[in-house]
């Protein structure tokens, strides 16, 4: 058993970020060995889940499915791979949000049907669940799971089973009518995979395309680069894309009004992903150009939190002119192992994650980047390491704006008493942290650099305003304030 108070130092180590619910992959390709290309998609998505890891294959509408708690080559090997035969398949990476982190949880989600079984993948969270699961209670639903990702396979059996004329795309779509939230979807059928976003689109999916034939959906377009498949489009919000023999075929089950979470292009998506035709690597350096133009600093040397601080690090350097060093080094297995530290080195903390280099940074007027704040907890540990590691000056810049609400849509935040810029200014956000400067991006910077429409852009963390109604009971699980403006809370 993991000590709990082990799993809280690395928990708080690695987590005062906000987390990304799960990665999601489903491929049609006849011609391939399914369940090593969709392994290897998983692989490049470790980033969205590290929690548990999944794959269902289909062979002639027999479904293989093994999944299992840590990372994706943890879970499975060649033998496992080799037994997950078929046409199809579809796999999941996960990071708890609705359901706890058990292996009951895991996904994919297999439901049996008069027609035959199918799995579903799901990236996002319902808000809601509760009353979901009393509709499918009711209907005498049986349930093995405690998340929402369960739910909505259920909900899509239900209506299959009640009405003997229903194709799988009408039973897909008459379930997907019961639920609201965020939710990229891959599922899979026996003889098809279809890949489902809500129609506010706030988790992203794309379509790629192998050289050989056959397609791909993968939660980013990494996903598809790993295994050589190109990039075709994003799947629309609102959109249901079915793969078979014959195909690429779509319908749109729900009129759009897209609200991609921000956060991806800030930091949940891996930098070599793409978003309308540019890296999101791109669009990091851009907001930190802004961000060199909207606080500038009078520093020495510029330093980026790794690993998702760096870009916006480099872009800050290039407006300022002044020049960028690795100032830390990231050990990226700090979350691997729960051994107990000694309370000397529970007290220094930070290192264990981030090493400064003191030949780089003493004497010196140092700028941090980083690309959030939500508790502060790491930042103000990083600050007494850099400051210990010998520099006359540590001042810091945030490449996003003040995270102020909570997320209910697939990302786990703190309650929003524990969201340290909902409770305090960014002067009092400083002193506690301990820098000789704070600033953080604004909110019209970060979606202006996006080149897009930033109305389609869900921004709730920063605002509050959120796109999908939270019901007043789930709300006022994570929104303990009041409902009015914070000194740190940015207004759109």
């Amino acid at each position: 058993m993991i000590p709990n108070d082990s799993f809280e130092y690395c928990h708080d180590l690695l987590d005062d970020k906000p987390q990304e619910a799960c990665g999601v992959f489903g491929i049609f390709a006849p011609n391939e060995d399914v369940a090593k290309l969709t392994y290897f998609g998983l692989f490049a998505l470790q980033h969205r889940g590290q929690e548990s890891a999944g794959i269902a294959a289909f062979d002639r509408g027999q479904v293989h499915c093994h999944k299992g708690m840590g990372l994706v080559s943890q879970v499975f090997n060649e033998d496992i791979l080799a037994e997950l035969v078929g046409t199809h398949a579809i796999g999941h990476n996960r990071y708890s949000t609705t359901g706890s982190s058990h292996l009951r949880n895991a996904q994919p989600a297999v439901v049996d049907t008069r027609i035959g079984k199918f799995a579903l993948a799901h990236n996002g969270n319902l808000v809601n669940t509760p009353e979901l699961r009393a509709h499918l209670d009711e209907l005498g639903c049986d349930f093995g799971m405690t998340s929402d990702s369960e739910a909505i396979a259920l909900g899509i059996g239900v209506e299959l089973d009640r009405d003997k004329d229903k194709s799988w795309e009408d039973a897909i779509q008459a379930a997907l009518n019961y639920c609201k939230g965020a939710f990229s979807l891959t599922i899979a059928t026996p003889d098809a995979v279809y890949g489902v976003r809500d129609p506010n689109g706030v988790r992203p999916l794309v379509l790629g395309q192998l050289e050989r034939g056959g397609y791909v959906f993968a939660s980013e377009s990494c996903g598809l680069d790993i295994i050589g498949a190109k990039y075709v489009r994003d799947v629309k919000p609102g959109e249901i894309v079915r793969l078979d023999a014959d195909g690429v075929h779509s319908m749109t089950w729900k009129e759009a009004d897209p609200k991609l979470c921000v956060f991806e292009m800030i930091y949940f998506a891996r930098p070599d992903s793409a978003n309308h035709q540019e890296s999101l690597y791109s669009y990091r350096v851009r907001i930190g150009h802004v961000l060199a133009r909207e606080s500038p600093a009078d520093v020495d040397l510029i330093v980026g939190v790794p690993d998702s601080g760096i870009p916006a690090a480099i872009g800050f350097s290039r407006e300022s002119k002044i020049s960028y060093a690795e100032g830390l080094i990231k050990n990226r297995y700090v979350g691997r192992t729960f051994i107990q530290p000694t309370q000397s080195m529970r007290e220094t903390g930070i290192r264990m994650k981030l090493n400064p280099l003191k030949d780089v940074l003493d004497g010196k007027r140092v700028l941090i980047v980083d690309d959030s704040i939500v508790r502060g907890t790491t930042s103000r540990k990083l600050v007494k390491a850099i400051r210990d590691a010998g520099a006359t000056e540590v001042h810091m810049r945030v490449s996003s704006p003040p995270v102020t609400h909570p997320c209910f849509y697939g990302i786990d935040t703190d309650t929003q008493d524990q969201l340290i810029a909902a409770t305090k200014t960014v002067e009092e956000i400083g002193e506690q942290i301990g820098v000789d400067s704070l600033a953080y991006l604004s909110w019209e910077g970060m979606l202006a650099a996006t080149n897009q429409n930033p109305d389609h852009f869900c921004s709730a963390c920063f605002t509050g305003h959120y796109p999908v109604t939270v019901p007043e009971m789930l709300k006022r699980s994570k929104l303990v304030l009041e409902e009015t403006p914070t000194a740190g809370q940015v207004s759109s």
